[in-house]
């Protein structure tokens, strides 16, 4: 059956959390094998080919779709998962510059890319939760995206050079999270999370390997090690709370299990090259068995959803 509207036309920014959780995933596989002589780089290469791949496809009917109507974006910042989508695209394009750090192609300039795409999309949020209703205000674990996102950052600015422009990231990315944070706590101590927004939850996983990463990468060992123990008791939370989360069905928000995968995995691979043992082989083993799977099923969800024209009905995606 044809859509009445071609595919670009109605891009959904919910495409991205799946584009950003599928290049980490990859990140994570290719770096494991650098620690664990047993697992191909093969496979992370091929991965990270089939990631890159798919976060530019979208990137292309996206950019397509803003230059038809520049001001669908702004129409495409009425829902927190959408405005977590642009800052997930923003995000997935440093991790690209990692990706791309053994080629040596076009590297810094992709890593400021995605530090200027980052920087807009704040701006860009913050000016629709400005504009929004008081009542309608509050915050949510997709916040984490648009305002922790700077902390991917130091993935590849730090092989590239940029050290003080990374821990400017990280630091500024801590300040939001502590907000944040606390703003999430407060609401949902206020209001219980609604069944189909529970998935986002397992975001809060995000943030504490991303901190773990970067402050590994910058050198700063004792931050590492509270932050990658704060993860990994988080992931034991979370993976408990799984039944409670999916409770509700798939719907698009099931992107949030994504990129909180590849985080974690990317954080134990670090932590086994930083000598903590089998805890953190387990670690890597475990994300790669039970997160490998759930991924790539998401990865084709959504390019299935996005084919019929249900992934933009389902997330209430602005039309061009």
């Amino acid at each position: 059956m044809l859509l009445d509207t071609p595919l670009w036309r109605q891009t959904p920014p919910a495409v991205f959390p799946v584009c950003l959780g599928f290049m980490s995933l990859a990140l994570g596989w290719r770096n494991a094998a650098d620690v664990l002589p047993w697992i191909s780089e093969d496979i992370g290469n091929l991965m990270l080919a089939a990631s890159t791949g798919y976060f530019l496809w979208f990137v292309a009917f996206y950019l397509s779709k803003l230059i038809a109507r520049p001001m669908v974006l702004f129409e495409d910042m009425h829902t927190s998962p959408a405005r977590a989508g642009i800052a997930a695209m923003a995000m997935a394009m440093m991790l690209l510059a990692a990706a791309l750090l053994p080629f040596g192609v076009s590297v810094p300039q992709v890593w400021w890319t995605g530090v200027v795409m980052q920087i807009i999309a704040s701006a860009i949020v913050l000016q629709a939760m400005w504009r929004e209703p008081a009542e309608k205000r509050h915050f949510s674990t997709f916040q984490y995206l648009t305002f922790v996102g700077p902390v991917v950052g130091p993935i590849a600015g730090v092989p590239l050079g940029y050290v003080w422009q990374s821990t400017l990231l990280v630091l500024a990315a801590l300040l939001a999270y502590v907000i944040v944070t606390t703003g999430i706590l407060l609401t949902i101590r206020r209001n219980p999370v609604l069944t189909p927004l529970r998935p986002s939850m397992m975001i809060f996983l995000a943030p504490l390997c991303m901190f773990a990463l970067g402050f590994g990468m910058l050198g700063y060992e004792v931050a590492f090690t509270v932050f990658y123990w704060a993860g990994s008791v988080m992931a034991l939370g979370l993976l408990m709370l799984v039944p409670w989360m999916i409770k509700g069905g798939y719907t698009p928000i099931w992107g949030a299990f994504t990129f909180p995968i590849g985080a974690f995995l990317n954080v134990q691979v670090m932590a086994v090259a930083k000598g903590h043992g089998i805890l953190a082989v387990t670690g890597v083993y475990a994300a790669m068995a039970i997160g490998t799977p759930v991924v790539l099923y998401l990865v084709y969800r959504t390019v299935m959803e996005w084919v019929t024209g249900d992934l933009a009905k389902k997330s209430a995606a602005a039309t061009a």
